[in-house]
């Protein structure tokens, strides 16, 4: 069975920056997308970013491109997401996830096409 494991989340005020990771077992297929997903009170899920794990290829949503960073240490069966310049609308619940390769209508990755889900990690941002 896959099972994701994230950490790093917790309160920070707005401009600074956390560092979640997720590590990764059982994944059973080479090429996989994991991706972090993010909910806040009230509102639906949101895609903000992804990784293809056989090129390091990267989805951002437009809400985090410039700040948020995915990236992978497969030696460590970790991945991570840098989040910086963090804002009160960035408070959520962050979930990682992982399956199969899919491809979104933004590209590889793009979407929550998982098959596969962390616990999540809270997120908050508040001066």
């Amino acid at each position: 069975d896959v099972q994701l494991v994230e950490s790093g989340g917790g309160s920070v005020q707005p401009g600074g920056s956390l560092r979640l990771s997720c590590l990764a077992s059982g994944l059973t297929y080479d090429s996989n997308c994991i991706g972090w997903i993010r909910q806040a009170a009230g509102k639906e899920r949101e895609a903000v970013a992804a990784l293809y794990t056989a090129d390091d290829n990267t989805y951002y949503a437009d809400s985090v491109k410039g700040r948020f960073t995915i990236s992978q240490d497969y030696t460590r069966n970790t991945v991570y997401l840098q989040m910086n310049n963090l804002q009160s609308e960035d408070t959520a619940v962050y979930y990682c996830a992982a399956g199969p390769y899919f491809r979104g209508y933004g590209g590889a990755c793009e979407g929550m096409g998982y098959n596969s889900w962390g616990q999540g990690t809270q997120v908050t941002v508040s001066s």
